[in-house]
């Protein structure tokens, strides 16, 4: 059996009367991956923060690095023994070069003191290449990048420090497929070189495809340990949520209404003369590879991103789309796929962060009714299960999950007619999944016309009554429920 490099015993953590972990222990070991999985809230990254000197344990456990006890009082004693991680939510600086973001706080230095640029981007390209990165500048500053490129720089750092224990939180959730190829390529190199890595995500076909070993937490305790072959599918999910889920995407058949979306010709940032409709209670789905144009349609319609050319039409009314303000006047949502910059007020409260669109609804005559604004927002959060304290905790506090639920929660508030859901359930566990794929239903139900933006395949080939595929902000290919499949659709992703 391969040496043990980080043991933990009997880890504990508790937030003022919460119990967010309780007694958890495992084991990683060299030149095996740990695929570390349950649902939101589970306290998965509540472990890895601990781990990596963010959080302090309860006392009683004990956390052993190559069979020594030690005491990870800070994130940079962490780095110098050799524990690295790549977080869920990108953690860069975005005014700083992508150099100056990787080896921020490690900079090689001259024998007199400054800082050696030229070793230093250097270093970066050496990084970024063993990643097949490239094509990023170290001298570009990192808000320059798209997410999947920001997101390879994350990784990069994090190889950069030479790291023994890896810790992997939902690294590919932002990658494309060629992307997340290539950092399964360099996981199966890490693993050769005898590093142990912890992986941390909600796509179970990458856990049976590149994990060794699995740990399943739920509501804070281990239940479950041991060797990912000896699993099927259904037997982790049972231990994820405690209970048999049979049908991944409830897909539900209705006769869709009239036109109550119409797009023509539209122009803008990312995106060149797309049209098409959308019925009242249909799902349409949209594919294409990062990069594809699906974010800035989605914007555009809303209004975040300004048309040049092209008409919008809601019930056969065109609208002028400047503003977000003029999006939700016009009825529509939008549900962003970066929650933690776009979508959320992170030091804010979940009622302060959901109410936020319904505002004039809860505002007549320019006052809040706190009453209203309490009682609308405690059925949402028990609609959409929301796991917290109570609806004063602040959004900070919450799992991504969480912060996902509530993000969709805020946009659903304001009553709209058309819903555009831009990668709904990036971060969210199989059991959230679900309850947003019910929502989902429920909206296409109550006639709303919902335009669902997602890199996730089997998402979209199991929830849409139609697929659009973009490329390179083209509409190129057009699939009826029945006629979509996952090769016909990367055909017209390439075009």
């Amino acid at each position: 059996m391969s040496k043990t490099l980080l043991e933990l015993r009997n880890i504990s953590k508790t937030f003022g009367d919460v119990r967010v972990l309780d007694s958890v222990s495992l084991r990683a070991r060299a030149g095996r991956v740990l695929a570390l999985v349950g649902e939101n809230g589970a306290g998965k990254s509540t472990l890895m923060k601990i781990v990596t000197g963010i959080h302090q344990p309860d006392p009683g456990g004990e956390i052993l690095f190559k069979g020594t006890p030690v005491a990870v009082v800070n994130p940079r004693q962490a780095i110098d023994l050799g524990i690295g991680i790549i977080h869920q939510e990108l953690n860069l600086l975005p005014g700083l070069s992508v150099a100056e973001n990787i080896f921020l706080g490690r900079e090689p230095r001259r024998p007199f003191g400054p800082i050696d640029w030229r070793q230093m981007r250097s270093d970066t390209a050496e990084f970024l290449a063993s990643l097949r990165q490239d094509h990023i500048d170290p001298r570009q500053p990192v808000e320059r990048l798209g997410v999947g490129a920001q997101q390879m720089v994350e990784i990069a750092r994090t190889l950069s420090q030479r790291a023994e224990v890896i810790i992997m939180d939902e690294p590919t959730d932002a990658l494309t497929d060629v992307e997340t190829a290539i950092l399964f390529e360099a996981i199966r190199h890490l693993k050769a070189e005898g590093k142990a890595i912890i992986y941390i995500s909600h796509r179970l076909g990458e856990i049976f495809a590149e994990c060794d070993d699995v740990a399943v937490l739920r509501d804070g305790h281990l239940v479950h340990e041991g060797q990912v072959a000896d699993l099927t599918e259904g037997q982790l999910i049972h231990h994820m949520v405690g209970r048999d889920i049979t049908d991944q995407y409830p897909y539900v058949a209705q006769v869709p209404g009239p036109v109550l979306l119409e797009v023509k010709n539209l122009t803008a940032q990312g995106i060149s003369g797309i049209s098409f409709a959308a019925h009242a209670g249909e799902v349409v789905g949209f594919a294409g590879l990062m990069g594809a144009g699906r974010t800035e349609l989605g914007r555009a319609i809303y209004g975040a991103n300004r048309a040049v050319s092209g008409q919008i039409l809601i019930d056969g009314r065109s609208r002028q789309m400047r503003h977000p303000s003029d999006g939700v006047r016009a009825g529509i949502a939008y549900v962003t796929e970066d929650r933690k910059s776009d979508g959320l007020i992170q030091p804010h409260a979940i009622r302060t962060n959901m109410a936020l669109s319904a505002l004039p609804a809860l505002s007549p005559g320019g006052m809040v009714r706190r009453g209203g604004e309490r009682s609308v927002v405690a059925e949402y959060m028990r609609r959409f299960a929301v796991k917290a304290p109570d609806m004063e905790t602040e959004v900070s506090n919450l799992s991504g999950g969480n912060q996902q639920k509530v993000s969709l929660a805020k946009s659903l508030l304001a009553e709209p007619k058309v819903v555009i859901l831009d990668e709904p359930t990036r971060g969210v566990d199989v059991g959230a999944r679900r309850e947003i794929y019910t929502l989902i239903n429920e909206m296409k139900s109550r006639g709303l016309c919902v335009l669902l933006m997602s890199s996730d395949m089997p998402e979209l080939l199991g929830l849409s009554d139609r697929i659009l595929v973009l490329s390179q902000g083209r509409l190129t290919g057009t699939f009826a429920r029945g006629e979509a499949s996952q090769h016909a659709i990367m055909e017209r992703a390439v075009a």
